[in-house]
Parts: structure tokens; sequence; C-alpha cells
């Protein structure tokens, strides 16, 4: 069994009290575009009362808080409340299909469930499927029994002390193979992450980040509110991203956070100059590849040079350009302070500089294994305590870390993790499908796009368009094939395994005549 990372002494600590400061409490902490204000202070009180809202529910620490909802302020508080009281969150994507939901219900095993008010039909049969005994409802305006119940809690809590490797949420992580596995996060991998990443782009009380990334990944959730509460910033938070929207905000911000999805965006608003970013100190990029030539014309357009770094579910943040020195375009940057990152070869044996080999890393930032799944866990660290990450990479001499391919296929589409396992099991069902493959394809708006590859039966008739629509109440959007082509066979290596860098190559002109059509 591999050794698992070191971790700190067990001495009490709850990441809230590092996040909502007593020093700030009078300033503004978060405010929405439709003129929603709310300081530091109103924001421990608003957490307070839904503490004890968690409390009265029997809520205990190490219980799970499943939370199914659009973005808001009070989901905000709600996640605070769940630190306070030491239970797990647990964020789900909004977009996730019924099936997919349950299976995480199934998995987890919440003790309360959050779901916007038009839902909550579904949502009960869920739980009652699931033994779930509390589910509230929250919609993107403040609505629902939650903030109503919340309201007659009182404000004051007694934050409960944890141990620094106590749960403090659970983000599911698709892979190839299987399904989803739930990475455990520590409150020690949230607060050193954090504290490493306001030291590392210089976050201060003096900011404002403009917020319109989603809140149910690690990106916005734990990278972008985290910098922001634990340097008493103030946040612009928008429900989503529209850029049109964060154009107009960008002179009243000095930080935004991004994916390369929205920087193409923005590129494309004409309106969109250096007097827009006249106010702006930092814009980083992260969660996919940023191409070169995204890098090259934001920095003609905007005057700034986009700040690109590299993270994982399981580790949080990993390394980043650096915020006063060179930013490298291809490049995810030097590893952040606390964190140690190899570039590894055959028996995890450290390779040399500018050799290409798997991304290994060890701190405390990287998470405390998959719910439930020690064995797997412990094969995804080496003897000495590195992370198997699982990509492809090499490190230049002078530290620079450059990402050169993904091992098992992962797409990331606009941001979003898209396993190829996942859609083929889903389509590989379909009445007169033989089996499928699938693969990413270069998008202009995307980066990368979902592409299926199909052999039909022999005698079988399929509607490839018809697929698209028969996955629809199976998988969320971001992962529903873009196009479907067929195929007699898939081409495989003398050990049976389907070579999809041969798809991609056989399948371009197909992909790119398909999205100049569109």
């Amino acid at each position: 069994m591999g050794v698992m990372p070191a971790r700190a002494a067990n001495s009490p600590v709850n990441l809230y009290e590092k996040l909502i400061g007593s020093d700030a409490m009078d300033r503004v902490c978060l405010e929405t575009p439709w003129g929603e204000t709310y300081s530091y202070s109103g924001v421990d009180e608003c957490s307070g009362r839904l503490a004890n809202l968690l409390i009265s529910c029997g809520v205990a620490p190490g219980d799970r808080v499943a939370v199914q909802i659009e973005k808001s302020p009070q989901v905000v508080f709600l996640y605070l409340a769940c630190l306070r009281v030491g239970a797990a969150y647990l964020p789900l994507n909004t977009v996730y299909t019924l099936e997919e939901t349950g299976y995480f219900l199934g998995d987890a095993r919440p003790k309360v469930v959050v779901c916007p008010p038009e839902r909550r039909e579904d949502a009960a049969g869920l739980c009652r499927g699931h033994d779930v005994p509390h589910l509230f409802t929250l919609g993107c305006e403040g609505n629902g029994d939650l903030m109503e119940k919340g309201r007659g809690m009182p404000a004051g809590f007694r934050t409960v002390q944890v141990s620094p490797h106590d749960l403090a949420a659970i983000l599911y992580s698709s892979g190839t193979t299987g399904k989803p596995k739930g990475a455990m996060l520590t409150h020690e991998n949230l607060l050193s992450n954090a504290q490493s990443l306001v030291q590392a782009w210089g976050f201060t009380r003096a900011d404002a980040l403009l917020h319109a990334l989603p809140i149910f990944h690690v990106h916005g959730l734990f990278v972008a509110l985290h910098c922001a509460l634990m340097s008493g910033a103030r946040m612009i938070f928008l429900p989503r991203f529209d850029a049109a929207q964060v154009c107009s905000l960008l002179p009243r911000a000095t930080v935004f956070m991004g994916v390369p999805t929205y920087y193409t965006r923005l590129l494309a608003i004409e309106e969109f100059d250096r007097g827009k970013c006249r106010e702006m100190r930092l814009f980083t990029s992260g969660s996919a590849p940023l191409l070169t030539d995204t890098f090259e014309q934001f920095r003609q357009r905007a005057g700034h040079t986009i700040l690109e770094r590299y993270g994982l579910t399981e580790t949080l943040m990993n390394t980043s350009n650096p915020l006063d020195g060179e930013r490298v375009a291809g490049s995810v940057g030097l590893p952040l302070a606390g964190v140690d990152v190899r570039i590894a070869g055959q028996n995890d044996r450290p390779l040399a500089m500018e050799a290409v080999g798997e991304i290994q890393v060890r701190g405390p930032n990287v998470f405390a294994g998959y719910w439930h799944r020690p064995e797997m866990s412990a094969a995804f660290f080496t003897p000495d305590g590195f992370f198997r990450t699982g990509d492809l990479g090499r490190m230049d001499g002078e530290g620079y870390v450059y990402i050169v391919g993904r091992s098992k296929d992962l797409i990331i589409s606009g941001g979003y993790n898209v396993y190829p396992k996942e859609v083929e099991e889903c389509i590989d069902c379909l009445e007169g499908v033989q089996e499928s493959a699938v693969i990413g394809m270069p998008h202009p708006d995307f980066g990368e796009a979902v592409m299926a590859v199909v052999v039909p039966r022999p005698g079988a008739t399929i509607n490839y368009e018809d697929i698209k629509h028969r996955l629809r109440d199976r998988l969320a959007n971001y992962k529903l094939p873009k196009l479907v082509a067929q195929s007699l066979e898939l081409p495989r290596n003398a050990m049976g395994k389907v070579q999809k860098n041969r798809l991609r190559e056989d399948f371009l002109p197909i992909w790119m005549d398909f999205v100049k059509r569109k």
C-alpha cells in the first residue's frame, strides 16, 4: 500500500475561521448585479442561521450535505454553514440528470439534500429511494424553504472545531473506467491551498473579484471564493458568465478568473479593449489548456498577460505562472509554495529536465483519498507519497511545467471534464449499437468538444442524430456528442486497445467540415 501524504499536527482548526476574519466584518463581502449587498458580518450571520438549521436536522461532523442548485449568494452561505458544523459539502452540477444524481446520493449517503423548488418532486423520490432524511429547496433568487426556515434560527453560532484532516468537502471526479468517485478534501487541503494562492497572486482587501464561474467545482468554489474571502476582498457575484455583462463590469473589478472559453468570448466583443481593463491587475485561466493564440490576442487587446495555472479536483492548485515574472505561453507555471511537483517515468522514477512523463504531486493540498475506496486511493499514490495525476508533462530548466497530454483520454470541454467511458457506456446500451468510441476534437469556443464514433450491429439501421436525442435524459448537456459518425470497425493495437489517436486523425476532416457548417 502506498504511503499517503504527510498531514499536519492534529490541532483543532476550522477553515471557516480563516476565511471570515474578525477584522473584515464591516467590509462589503459580496454584491450582485441586481443591487444586493452583503457585508462580512452579514455573511457570518446568514451562515450562522443555516448552521443552526443543519444542527436542528441532526447534522454532525462528517455528515454529507448534497447541494444541486443554481449559483446565488445563498449557496455561499450554505457552503460556509457546512464548514461551521463540520459537515462535508457535496456540490453537484445542476445539469446532472436524475439517473446521475441518484448515483451520487446512493454513494455518498447524505443527511441533507438541497435542490431547486421546481425539482422538489423528483428530488423527493430520489431521497426516499436512498434514505435521505432531509430535503430543502433553494431557488436562484433565494426563494425556497431553506432560507425560510433559516430565518427562524439564531444568527449566532459557535463554529465547531475539527481536526485539520477532517472532511470538508467531497467532489466527484469520474474516471475513464467505472463509476464516478468522490475525492475527499480536508480542512487542511483547502486551507493550505487558499493560503498559497493568496500569497502567490497578491490578493489583498483592496481587490474586487469579478466572480463569473460556477461554484459546483474546484475553480469557482475553492480557488475564486477562498482567495476573496481569505484576503477580505470584495466579490461582484454573477449568476453565470455572460461576456457582455463581464465586459461592462470589468472597470469595477481588479481580478477576473476564467476558463479559456471565457477569454475567447470576451475577445469576440468589439467593446472589449484596454479601457475596459484599466482597473484590472490580474486575469487567471484554468480548468482547460489555454491556446497560445488566445494568450497572444488577449495580451494585445487587453494589455494584460493571462496567468495560467494547473490543478485537479484531487489536488486543488499545483502550479502557477508568477504574478511578478515571466508568464510563459503554453506553460502552467511553477510549483506553488509547499507543493512538490515532479515528472516521473517507469517505476515512478524522476526524469531529467524536458523529458516527458507523468506529472506527480505531493503536498498538503493533496486529497485524503476516494470516498469508500481505500484500495483505489492507495493505488494512486507512490511509495514516497506522490499522487499520480495521470497527466503527461515536462519541466524545463527554469522549473516551468508544460502539460503535453492527458492519459485516459480525458476531454475538457468549456472547462468541464468529460470522461469518454461514461458516454460510451450510454451509447453502447442503445439498440443497434455494437460498440462506440468517444473522442475530444478541437473546437474554437470550447477548446475541445465531444465526438462519438459508432459501430452498428450487423444489419442494424441507426439514426445518428437520434442518438444525441436519446442520450439527453442520461447525460448532462456538455457530455453529449456534438457529432456522431459511423465506422465499420474501430482501429485497435496488438493488445486490442482502441487507438483513439487514429480516430482523431481519420475523422478530423469530417469534424472540421462539421464545425465550419455550424
